[in-house]
């Protein structure tokens, strides 16, 4: 994170800006919180999002009672210097009540009823790279990483002919079941080779253009 930045954020009459944090890798919006001068600074200085607790009036370090850290891996602000966004990589849940975003709920005419998950692969890879971090015993995701690269390999190979095998089967389920396998193991590999899904997505939307 650059410390370098002038600060030329117009904060409002109680010295806040309202923030929005977004999920780096897959767009989605997780939270909409505050901060003042104080905890953006902290922000740019540690790489972890910093907010202004409205209700507590204080200081709030996000992650820091739940261990629901955001690295934040930029700061952008709007067009009227009033606004900033957080691209973030978020911690397990955002919201406080565990649930991954906070705007899960949709508003429709019947009222509110719950929102589905934006990025299956990008909770995946996170919970894969905690594996990998943190590793468990009896894990077969950690198995694999003790085994290396050629056992990854082998794997992505092997579920790839049973993603072939389904689709000639003509079978739906078949065929779901194993892309969900070879999903799987890709997203063991790329872990493994330090890329995120987020810089496939970005790969694949410069193929729209």
């Amino acid at each position: 994170m650059r410390m370098d930045v002038r600060f030329d954020i117009r904060f409002d009459e109680r010295g806040l800006v309202p923030v929005i944090a977004q999920e780096a890798d897959t767009g989605e919006v997780l939270m909409l919180a505050y901060a003042n001068q104080e905890a953006l600074a902290r922000t740019l200085e540690t790489g972890q999002a910093h907010y202004y607790s409205r209700s507590r009036q204080a200081p709030w370090h996000k992650g820091a009672t739940s261990g629901h850290f955001q690295q934040v891996q930029e700061v952008r602000y709007d067009c009227d210097s009033d606004a900033l966004l957080y691209l973030v990589r978020q911690t397990d849940a955002a919201c406080h009540t565990g649930q991954r975003s906070c705007f899960y709920r949709v508003l429709g005419a019947e009222g509110e009823s719950p929102a589905p998950q934006f990025s299956h692969l990008a909770l995946l890879q996170q919970t894969i790279d905690a594996r990998r971090a943190q590793p468990q015993e009896g894990s077969y995701t950690q198995y694999l990483f003790t085994k290396g690269l050629d056992k990854i390999l082998k794997k992505v190979g092997e579920e790839t002919a049973e993603v072939i095998i389904g689709a000639k089967n003509n079978s739906k389920p078949e065929l779901a079941y194993e892309t969900a396998d070879l999903l799987y193991h890709l997203t063991v590999l790329l872990s493994q080779q330090g890329l995120a899904w987020g810089e496939v997505m970005a790969e694949l939307e410069k193929r729209r253009k």
